[in-house]
């Protein structure tokens, strides 16, 4: 018996042992996932010590706050060399045009999308004062559609038609696809999406740009959708960077700029500002 009782111990020593090493490892790797992140956003967090303290808080938790203006302000950091921007709709109420001249006191704001129209008769209810407002304020500015995918593609393209008129400097027309359809195949939305295309490059005569999820753009566009510029949207904490043929980054929907109630999207274009004036209607 006491044989047997000494076995027992040692097994149970063993386990013990085991199991504090399973401890300190994955202890050691979360620890080094914080360093990693600490490492990666370094000037975010010396930023947000030397002149955050006094942030206005809106629908996040202080903690969430600090995160999110640590990745803004690190992502802008590592991209001063190119043109930052915002997109709008009637979500962001009225909004005081004059104070949207940078972020955060420290990047300029250079383009703007709005949103004009959604699905067959909806317009923006604070389109046409934005679209005016933005040329005033000499933002580069841009227009978008929302698609909703089981409407009519033609009677949407129709509706964007109606209601935008495009000058010379501004930015080509903006399909905004997100959603999949609920009564319809996806080939079938792929073909409706292709005649809003066509349909709005026939009237400006400038190819359109495609705004959409990575994912959803991976998962169902790229294949048939690759020759239009695109507008990608990916809020990934670990993403840094655009990839080369995306036209613009949307890389946040948490940020704060003067003069706009809530919080805005913003972007940035590949590309300094003197070539995204190359990429308006000319």
């Amino acid at each position: 018996m006491a044989s047997t009782s000494y076995r027992r111990k040692s097994v149970r020593k063993k386990k013990s042992t085991k199991g504090k090493w399973v401890f300190y490892l994955i202890s050691f790797v979360m620890l080094l996932f914080v360093l990693v992140g600490v490492y990666q956003f370094r000037d975010g967090f010396l930023y947000y010590l030397g002149f955050k303290t006094d942030k206005t808080l809106d629908r996040l938790s202080e903690k969430e706050r600090k995160l999110v203006d640590i990745r803004i302000y690190e992502v802008l950091h590592q991209h001063d060399d190119k043109a930052i921007g915002f997109d709008v709709s009637e979500y962001q109420s009225e909004i005081d045009w004059e104070q949207t001249y940078h972020l955060d006191e420290s990047f300029e704001l250079s383009f703007v999308f709005i949103r004009a129209t959604a699905g067959v008769d909806k317009i923006d209810t604070r389109f046409r004062a934005n679209w005016v407002a933005s040329k005033e304020r000499q933002l580069i500015r841009g227009a978008y559609h929302y698609y909703r995918p089981n409407e009519n593609s033609i009677a949407q393209a129709q509706n964007f038609i109606k209601n935008v008129t495009l000058e010379k400097g501004d930015l080509p027309p903006v399909l905004d696809i997100e959603k999949l359809p609920k009564s319809q195949s996806i080939d079938s939305l792929k073909v409706g999406l292709r005649r809003w295309l066509k349909k709005v490059e026939q009237h400006y005569k400038v190819k359109p740009i495609i705004y959409s999820g990575e994912s959803y753009y991976n998962d169902f566009l790229k294949k048939e959708f690759s020759d239009y510029p695109l507008w990608i949207a990916n809020y990934n904490f670990w993403r840094n960077h655009l990839e080369p043929d995306w036209m613009f980054w949307q890389f946040t929907e948490k940020a704060r700029i003067a003069g706009i109630e809530g919080m805005v999207d913003i972007n940035i274009f590949n590309g300094d500002k003197n070539r995204l004036l190359l990429k308006c209607i000319r």
